[in-house]
């Protein structure tokens, strides 16, 4: 029997879902409360952030009204001729969902991404389906570059299974043949060599090519407007100022380190040293919502998070592949993206990045030299 034609892939979809209740009463669809309370922190308007949602005015008030007898205390303020306005608590809501979805959203696009990937294989096994190419793998410490390039291959339906790990757990996942892809970043200037070092233990110059995604910026996140009045990386030893840190592993973690000893700052000196976010966004996120005085990131997620940035340096994102695959099939369609004006030009609107070399295969040694 003929072999039937191989199915589209199949796209995985996973969203953070919130649902408040006390023991004995009913659930409040959280979610829908929490997108009708941003934008009215937005727009100052209950009415326009009803049409918006898709509600009516008097759904969009009865949604409120439920809430606030579950929390027991008012989310909005009317003011005469001035707009609605958030309580306290509305704003705390609105942050704590800010929060979610940037230490989630990451996770989740993961995990569906490794969904796909085993409907994919379980797809090419059926006998009664023509097999499907397979595709690449990639592993790679969450960015906005990469999340980009996961929209742009998703909009021209190049499949890949994305992980997102830390820089280190990607490439030594490189180099155990788990994936086909390694991102990693390495500050440009005097860092390059310490940071570098701990990349290329697993990386070899006859083996390994380098795959320039873009040169971005990293600095400090501080509150809007700096009311701290904070200068540079010196003030993080203060007294009582609270640090929102990266985990162990991950390349902006080693940046930290670095940067500290440079300073002369025991980095257990920090407040909140020991407190982690998985993601630049999340680190934002924690310092918007006012958990922390202070974090280091991307300055894309402080211009999302409208964070007052201090920039400290600039680094380089790479996709470490094996010599050998930059001709597979699967990997191919990906570079194409990669190389395209499209994705150059989407990388480049970024704040903070920069895409002239975006695409470029390079050596290790026209990287880093000998």
């Amino acid at each position: 029997m003929a072999s039937r034609s191989p199915p589209d892939p199949l796209r995985v979809s996973l969203q953070p879902h919130w649902r408040v209740a006390r023991a004995d009463g009913e659930p409040l669809d959280a979610t829908a409360l929490l997108d009708l309370l941003a934008t009215v922190q937005a727009t100052g308007s209950i009415a326009q952030a009803g049409r918006e949602a898709g509600l009516s005015y008097r759904h969009a008030w009865g949604l409120l009204r439920q809430a606030e007898a579950l929390f027991g205390e008012p989310l909005l303020v009317r003011g005469r001729g001035r707009g609605s306005a958030l309580t306290a608590l509305g704003d705390k809501l609105v942050w704590a969902d800010a929060r979610v979805a940037a230490r989630l959203q990451p996770l989740l696009e993961s995990l569906a991404s490794e969904l796909e990937g085993e409907l994919g294989r379980v797809q090419r096994r059926a006998p009664a389906v023509a097999p499907t190419a397979p595709m690449a793998r990639l592993h790679a410490s969450h960015g906005f570059a990469v999340a980009a390039l996961r929209e742009q291959l998703a909009a021209r339906q190049v499949p890949v299974e994305l992980r997102y790990r830390s820089s280190l757990e990607a490439v030594s996942a490189l180099a155990h043949g788990e994936c086909d892809l390694a991102g990693f970043h390495v500050p440009l200037g005097e860092f390059e060599a310490a940071a570098a070092q701990r990349y290329l233990a697993w990386l070899r110059p006859d083996q390994h090519r380098l795959v320039h995604l873009a040169v971005r910026t990293q600095g400090l996140f501080l509150a809007p407007g700096n009311p701290l009045g904070l200068q540079g990386l010196q003030d993080l030893a203060r007294p009582g100022l609270r640090f929102v840190n990266r985990p162990e592993g991950s390349g902006t973690r080693v940046l930290i380190e670095l940067l500290l000893q440079r300073q002369g700052i025991a980095p257990r000196a920090l407040l909140g040293y020991d407190n982690t976010e998985f993601t630049h966004a999340a680190v934002a996120a924690y310092v918007a919502s006012g958990m922390a005085d202070a974090g280091i990131g991307v300055q894309t997620a402080a211009h999302r998070f409208g964070l007052h940035f201090i920039p400290l340096l600039r680094e380089r994102y790479f996709f470490a592949v094996p010599a050998d695959a930059l001709q597979r099939p699967e990997l191919r369609p990906v570079l194409t993206v990669l190389r395209s004006p499209v994705f150059r030009a989407r990388v480049a609107a970024l704040k903070g990045y920069e895409a002239a070399q975006t695409g470029r295969v390079l050596t290790l040694g026209e990287t880093f030299g000998d």
